[in-house]
């Protein structure tokens, strides 16, 4: 017999043997490899079962799925930035804090792949500047279908920030709230937390240069920001934020020094004019900050320790996200 013939020819002149292999290359093309970070603690009272249904959109969608629980804080980071490039996109599931540590270990590699999001924390604020869904199942149908959008992403000194870097009053609370209060009482948790701040609020004298602009002052609180929420409390408009230019929002609250000051302030507040009287607003690329005090920090809600200098940056489109 022709040995030609023993290959079982097909009629389009290929041999089965040749289609099948040019089938499983085209397969193994087509196949993405998917590092899905899960944080166990976040949102524990939340049921999984909707974590199953998004794991199998994903791997309809030609995702090849491995999945990690987080055991110890820093682990996400660590893996991330270990093991990221292997894979074609990486998606955290938790709140604003597991976020934090993905992007974080991302922005340590040469070419990171894209980012996904499942939010499962307790206010995930960054989640609701972008629009993404809650539901796992219909945040992994985003992240299956998106093309992905550049992100920027802030530098605290040698640390990173998705959305904040906050200091001053009610700054401790973001951190210092109990896991277990926040599953059981979301937002209000924080509330909660930051009433026991108020024998504590204080203002800090601080040398301040932003984008060559010098605002000393004595401030209570600031934030540098790349978000339409702040804690759930504080609200900017979509015409005062855009995620993709290279600045930051920069919001600061000065210590009021006369009753006019105060009712200023107050009344800016109460209307969430932060660009009015009482605040100081402005859109920066970077920013230093001086003190001789130590600032309690909060980077996407998770604590960094005082130092008398910061420098504040914005890498501009650092990321691609998967929205």
């Amino acid at each position: 017999m022709d040995e030609k013939k023993s290959k079982a020819e097909t009629p389009d002149g290929q041999t089965r043997s040749k289609r099948a292999s040019k089938g499983s290359q085209s397969m193994e093309r087509q196949e993405r490899k998917l590092l899905m970070v899960v944080n166990p603690r976040a949102g524990r009272n939340k049921s999984r079962g909707p974590l199953y249904d998004a794991a199998g959109i994903l791997s309809s969608n030609g995702y090849l799925l491995r999945i990690h629980n987080t055991v110890a804080p820093g682990d996400a980071r660590d893996l991330v930035r270990r093991e990221g490039a292997r894979y074609d996109a990486v998606v955290a599931v938790g709140g604003d804090g597991t976020l934090n540590e993905v992007v974080t270990g991302l922005m340590k590699l040469d070419n990171p792949p894209p980012l996904g999001y499942m939010p499962q924390g307790s206010t995930n604020d960054f989640a609701a500047s972008l629009h993404l869904p809650s539901n796992p199942a219909e945040a992994a149908a985003v992240i299956a279908q998106s093309a992905g959008r550049k992100l920027d992403i802030g530098q605290w000194n040698r640390r990173y920030f998705v959305y904040v870097a906050s200091f001053g009053a009610f700054t401790r609370t973001s951190y210092s709230a109990p896991q277990n209060v926040k599953n059981a009482l979301g937002h209000f948790a924080y509330v909660l937390e930051g009433v026991k701040d108020l024998d504590s609020l204080r203002p800090y004298p601080i040398r301040l240069n932003a984008d060559g602009e010098t605002l000393d002052g004595e401030y209570l609180f600031g934030a540098v920001c790349n978000t339409l929420s702040i804690g759930g409390i504080v609200k900017l408009t979509p015409e005062q934020v855009a995620l993709d230019d290279g600045l930051f929002e920069l919001l600061l609250v000065p210590n009021p020094r006369t009753p006019a000051d105060l009712q200023d302030l107050m009344m800016s507040a109460v209307n969430q004019d932060y660009a009015g009287k009482g605040f100081v607003f402005r859109h920066v690329s970077s920013i230093r900050i001086e003190t001789e005090d130590v600032l309690p920090w909060s980077l996407d809600g998770e604590y960094a320790p005082g130092t008398p200098k910061v420098e504040i940056v914005n890498h501009r489109q650092a990321l691609s996200m998967l929205l």
